[in-house]
């Protein structure tokens, strides 16, 4: 402690100890102390014990000034904060930080650790290094092995201090220690980068900006935000894909993939002044919270329709849109048709520019049937075109009032033919046949084909 803290104690009417536990408390010998170790032990989380500990010295402070001793510096301890910002008259007299004092005592290399406390572990984000102390049990323990694993891999080094004495031990084994106690703290530093375990969305801009920069990779250096555009498309059908195959190993790798492409296009902007990758994720999250006004504001909604609705209401007004007819003209043209005009439908439908039901909009699909096939028994190839937009149109509104993904019952029906066509095509030539005699022989076709339908959906 320091001589002024020294001072105030020697002068003290009464004085409060957060707890009897740590080696800190022996400074505290000469004098009558009393202890909050009731309160550690009636707590069952971290929260609710730093509110009963600041209710307790701010109601004996009522009948008479305390003084209130914390192990480490007072910005470190909740309860404390907790004080402060009721009454911010206290006086403060700090002691040495105990994420500073297990900073020094491991040596790290890096000048700018974060410290945080062991139960705020949840809290800490990237870093260079880290310093966590209040690991005083088992359960702070797992907590501070799984965060700091993740952010720098579970077989990174790390300097475990107890007191004056430090281990170097692997991370996994933060929560494999005999024993812990109040000053027991973990210090770790990253690796330099091209040896790290762990990297994060940082660091994928940075490798960016490195294969950008004089020097680095030719290719990369040619790239515009024009000339990839396209790779976007094809990682985001390539997670999809993994998607569909329930292949989580692959969904990790291509996940991957498209948060690359991200990147490159946020060091692009950057190069050229729009924005940067922390411009961009910014603006989501805080789209987030706009949007989720049901979560975060005073909107209400019971089910996930209702939620939707508050999303698509929020929407319209971050976009400036006032009318339906902008919703529309909203939808990207570069998407997929089908999904596209599932879109379309379904943004029309919100004033209730729609069918009464599928039944309804079947109608009308079977009436674009009929006017395509007048336009193909005219030969007009031009009216055949525009009934063939109306047909699939009506077809795609008939299916999303049914309630069904038009861009996913497409594929399926897509991938349904090629399975049962290849079965077909395997019993025509097992049988010594030709796949093209076969198309022209209706009855053979037919025979073959319902054999191959059959197989199929056994197979």
């Amino acid at each position: 402690m320091t001589l002024r803290a020294k001072e105030e104690l020697d002068r003290a009417s009464l004085i409060i100890a957060r707890t009897s536990q740590g080696d800190s408390f022996g400074a505290l010998a000469q004098y009558k102390v009393r202890t909050l170790d009731d309160i550690y032990k009636s707590c069952r989380n971290f929260d609710t014990l730093n509110r009963r500990l600041a209710a307790e010295v701010l109601r004996a402070a009522k009948d008479s000034p305390v003084c209130y001793c914390v192990d480490g510096s007072v910005s470190e301890d909740e309860g404390c904060k907790i004080i402060l910002k009721k009454h911010r008259d206290c006086e403060v007299f700090d002691g040495v930080s105990k994420g500073a004092a297990a900073y020094c005592a491991a040596r790290l290399q890096n000048c700018r650790p974060a410290f945080v406390s062991a139960y705020s572990i949840d809290n800490l984000k990237s870093c260079g290094a880290a310093c966590v102390y209040d690991i005083d049990c088992d359960y702070a323990a797992t907590k501070v092995k799984l965060k700091l694993s993740d952010l720098f891999g579970e077989e990174s080094d790390c300097a475990f201090v107890r007191g004056g004495e430090v281990k170097k031990i692997k991370i996994y084994e933060i929560d494999r220690q005999k024993e812990y106690s109040a000053d027991c703290a973990v210090a770790v530093e990253e690796r330099e980068f091209l040896k790290k375990d762990r990297y994060d969305f940082d660091d994928l801009i940075h490798i960016v900006k490195l294969l950008r920069a004089p020097g680095g990779c030719p290719w990369d250096r040619v790239q515009t935000s024009e000339s990839i555009k396209s790779n976007m498309i094809e990682e985001a059908y390539e997670l999809v894909d993994a998607i569909e195959r329930g292949d989580s190993d692959g969904m990790e790798e291509e996940t991957g993939d498209v948060l690359l492409q991200a990147a490159f296009h946020a060091v692009l902007s950057e190069e050229k002044g729009d924005f940067t990758g922390g411009d961009a994720l910014t603006r989501v999250v805080k789209k987030l919270i706009f949007r989720h006004s049901h979560i975060f504001g005073k909107d209400r909604a019971a089910d996930d329709a209702e939620a939707l609705n508050v999303w698509e209401k929020n929407k319209k007004i971050e976009k400036g849109q006032s009318s339906y007819g902008e919703t529309l003209e909203a939808v990207p043209k570069n998407l997929p048709a089908c999904m596209y005009a599932q879109k379309v439908g379904k943004r029309a439908a919100k004033c209730g520019f729609d069918f009464l039901s599928p039944i309804s909009a079947s109608e009308k699909m079977w009436e674009e049937v009929h006017e395509m096939v007048e336009c193909m028994q005219e030969n007009d190839k031009d009216g055949v075109f525009e009934e063939a937009g109306d047909v699939l149109f009506s077809a795609i509104n008939t299916c999303r009032l049914a309630g069904v993904d038009c861009e996913e019952a497409l594929r399926a029906a897509s991938k349904k033919f090629i399975k049962r066509f290849l079965k077909y095509e395997e019993l025509v030539l097992k049988d010594g046949r030709d796949v093209k005699d076969t198309t022209l022989d209706g009855a053979l076709f037919d025979m073959y084909w319902a054999r191959a339908k059959d197989e199929a959906e056994r197979g």
